[in-house]
């Protein structure tokens, strides 16, 4: 996908990897801010990405393939949260939001990648967790929002890492959802030691797959994926190595996809706001 897209246009073929939805009623709702984490892995046969199938009937994405992430909690932009890696203003400056929202952002990625997954991106300056096991009780606990992640990782005296995150890219939910997301993607890579589990109610199944597996199973009307999982993992296919996709360069734009049914295909036009 070309950095700054003005309109692109996608054509795939209906029920083989896009889901639709009913347009919403009245004015656009305003997009919450919420964040996504694509999680990689080098497997014995290339690069993997941590993959999640939604529960049917959920409001959102109900059904779909994702990546783990989810919406930010306003206790996440709590500037105490013990931090190393590149600074909230520099997130700020390449998501297009204040320093507080890009904290808030930055700390929403951790928070969530732990409670759907059980990968912890933390750990001291020059450390990363290895074991999270002692930790299960405080993943619950972030799960039913009675510890914010700043008391969590105050608690059990861990910094967030924010070096091991790069910025991937920045969807917007089309306009005629009745709910709307305002989404930065960030990736990452599992840090040694640590593994992905499934241990989620939001999700019926979840596991590793090479990127272009997942579309192929797509295209033959296996999962469906929206327009941003569709074309991050077919973006990440073009990498051998967890180290050389973290290490691509990288111009953030924002992007909102319009999807229009044209017999048997959608059209996904893309347009940066």
């Amino acid at each position: 996908m070309p950095d700054s897209p003005e309109e692109l246009i996608f054509d795939i073929p209906v029920g083989a990897g896009v889901g639709t939805r009913a347009n919403a009623d009245g004015p656009p709702v305003t997009p919450k801010d919420s964040a996504t984490v694509i999680l990689l892995r080098d497997g014995t046969a290339g690069l993997e990405v941590f993959l999640q199938h939604r529960v049917r009937g959920m409001a959102f994405a109900g059904g779909m393939t994702v990546f783990p992430g989810g919406g930010v909690d306003p206790r996440d932009a709590d500037a105490s949260v013990r931090w190393t890696g590149p600074d909230a203003a520099w997130w700020g400056s390449l998501f297009g939001c204040a320093e507080d929202g890009a904290r808030a952002l930055v700390c929403a990625a951790v928070r969530e990648t732990f409670e759907e997954c059980g990968v912890l991106l933390a750990g001291t300056e020059e450390t990363t967790v290895t074991d999270v096991t002692a930790f299960a009780e405080a993943r619950q606990d972030l799960l039913a929002r009675k510890v914010s992640l700043a008391e969590f990782l105050s608690g059990a005296g861990l910094t967030l890492r924010a070096d091991l995150f790069r910025p991937w890219a920045h969807w917007v939910t089309p306009a005629a959802e009745p709910r709307r997301y305002d989404t930065r993607f960030f990736l990452a890579k599992l840090p040694d030691g640590q593994e992905a589990d499934g241990a989620t109610s939001e999700a019926s199944s979840s596991g590793w797959q090479r990127p272009a597996e997942a579309l192929e199973d797509a295209r033959a009307g296996k999962r469906t994926l929206m327009p941003p999982t569709w074309i991050t993992l077919n973006e990440l296919t073009t990498f051998e190595t967890a180290e050389e996709a973290l290490a691509a360069e990288r111009t953030i734009v924002r992007i909102a996809p319009t999807l229009v049914r044209e017999g048997d295909k959608v059209r996904v036009v893309l347009e940066e706001l």
